[in-house]
């Protein structure tokens, strides 16, 4: 068995998968944000990842015979995978990681939250082709695609290609100001909505086929801005805007964005897979909108590409990604330790 464990700013989260990858055991708690706040300091945050992982850590493993069992950790440490990404609220999951590693002696794999949530994505995935036929093993491929992760702390596109832990990433698309979760969320609060407001805002939508309300998007070689939405739907709401319509409204324009981000980066790179991960991403209208702009690109290009759209069990934040990245580590290690 393989231990993840994820403490990102909003979700306490402990994974186990068996030595197949089979998810054995998926534990989450949300963090408490008080009604009408926007948000956690991170000293609030890592109070709530201590007091949540004892209790996460029973569940997930207080009946398994772990001493034996457990061949290995994987813990987010970092936000990003690259040099000087920091955030406190990973130390939680750190030191748990560290102290079960020296108790019970086994490797533990240092891994970041954002490789989490690209590998949990491919756990299982709502795949729609243009032309384009994935292979059954895509992924373990080393075939480079690109990664959307867009949730409440991060809006990237990454140009990502597999490691032997992990995965290498690269920035190729980004935010320049508000992520997308922080701007879906801030709405949500504004119309009364307890944060995250994400799912509440959805329902709200979801009526609605159409729109009479259009806010503009901004992208820029595959960069994008989403305050100019924020600043559109509160005048909007001043004109008396009816709250349905501007959430409709919201998520249309975050996927019209994000469809105009992705063809941006297709025209430069030879890629032919989009995996996309975050909590944003479980929103249907997004997908549905980022979909139908960019296979109307492909038609037009004659482009073949596969959009992978992770299921939203693994599009919000957990720790299964965590735990079946040090599971491919580890047994990467020992095939290696064979052959030498």
């Amino acid at each position: 068995m393989i231990l993840g464990i994820d403490t990102s700013n909003y979700t306490t989260s402990v994974a186990l998968v068996d030595d197949d990858g089979k998810i054995l055991k998926d534990c989450r708690q949300v963090l408490p944000v008080k009604k009408g706040h926007r948000g956690l300091r991170q000293s609030e945050a890592l109070f709530e990842h201590i007091r949540n992982l004892p209790e996460l850590m029973h569940t997930v493993i207080g009946d398994q015979p772990i001493k034996n069992a457990l061949k290995a950790i994987g813990v987010s440490v970092a936000p990003r995978p690259i040099r000087d990404s920091y955030m406190p609220v990973f130390r939680a999951g750190t030191g748990i990681a560290e102290i079960l590693s020296d108790a019970i002696r086994v490797p533990y794999y240092r891994l970041s939250h954002q490789e989490g949530h690209i590998r949990a994505a491919m756990c299982e995935t709502e795949i729609f082709s243009w032309q384009h036929q994935l292979d059954a093993n895509w992924q373990r491929q080393s075939e480079p695609m690109l990664a959307v992760h867009f949730s409440g702390g991060t809006s990237e596109i990454l140009y990502v290609k597999r490691e032997k832990k992990g995965f290498q990433c690269k920035i190729v698309g980004r935010s320049l100001d508000l992520h997308a979760g922080q701007l879906v969320d801030r709405i949500g609060v504004m119309l009364g909505m307890d944060f995250p407001a994400g799912q509440a805002l959805e329902r709200l939508a979801n009526p609605l086929q159409t729109a009479p309300l259009k806010l503009a998007t901004q992208v820029v070689d595959g960069d994008f801005h989403f305050s100019g939405m924020e600043n559109a739907a509160k005048q909007s709401l001043q004109k008396g805007e009816e709250p349905a319509n501007l959430a409709y409204a919201l998520f249309e324009a975050v996927g019209r964005t994000l469809g105009r981000a992705i063809i941006a980066l297709l025209e430069k790179t030879e890629v032919s897979a989009v995996l996309f991960s975050g909590g944003v991403m479980a929103n249907e209208i997004v997908k549905e909108e980022a979909r139908k702009r960019i296979f109307a690109f492909c038609r037009s290009h004659r482009r073949p590409v596969s959009l992978c759209f992770a299921k939203p069990q693994y599009a919000t934040d957990n720790a299964i990604g965590c735990a079946l990245l040090a599971k491919e580590a580890f047994e990467a290690e020992q095939k290696k330790a064979c052959n030498d």
